[in-house]
């Protein structure tokens, strides 16, 4: 008999502690390993992951990001982000940002409970309009599966952590 999926639950996370930065610092590094391109080369030193989680702290902390995680019964294996803070003529659009799924825990479901938990989000902040982008081929299927518009694609517009090029794809979604 297979084993059953791991039980996982989302929080969204109004304050950051230093354990959760270190464990979302982890997740990042171990992304970013794994070939993510998340904005990140590799190799992604632990201290420049937890500069990055301490920014996404305080923004959490001054109201500008909704940051949500995935727990198991291991700690943190997944999360996603909210930028709420946008110009003043884009009140009712955030973008969803950073979505990261541990190595350990991926093709288990946590990537849909991260999007559709965001969106939940997204919508209790007043939010009606999401967009994303991707690393082209990246998690495009699910984004897709998810009713998830895919708006066009850059040729060439980021780097792999590896270094090399990558294309970019945009998504918008329309909550209702």
């Amino acid at each position: 008999m297979p084993n059953p999926a791991p039980q996982h639950r989302i929080r969204r996370l109004q304050t950051v502690s230093a354990l959760e930065i270190q464990a979302l610092a982890e997740l990042l590094i171990d992304c970013v390993e794994h070939g993510a391109s998340v904005s990140f080369m590799q190799p992604l030193s632990m201290e420049r992951a937890l500069a990055f989680w301490r920014q996404v702290a305080d923004a959490v902390a001054r109201g500008e990001r909704a940051l949500l995680v995935a727990d198991d019964a291991d700690g943190i294996v997944g999360t996603v982000q909210l930028v709420l803070a946008q110009p003043e003529n884009q009140p009712h659009r955030a973008d969803l940002s950073k979505m990261l799924v541990l190595s350990r825990a991926r093709r288990r479901g946590l990537g849909e409970a991260l999007m559709q938990a965001a969106e939940q989000a997204a919508r209790a902040c007043g939010k009606s309009l999401l967009v994303l982008d991707t690393a082209s081929g990246d998690a495009e299927r699910l984004y897709a599966r998810l009713g998830w518009r895919r708006c066009g694609m850059v040729p060439g517009y980021a780097l792999l952590p590896n270094g090399e090029p990558c294309d970019t794809t945009y998504f918008y979604r329309q909550l209702g």
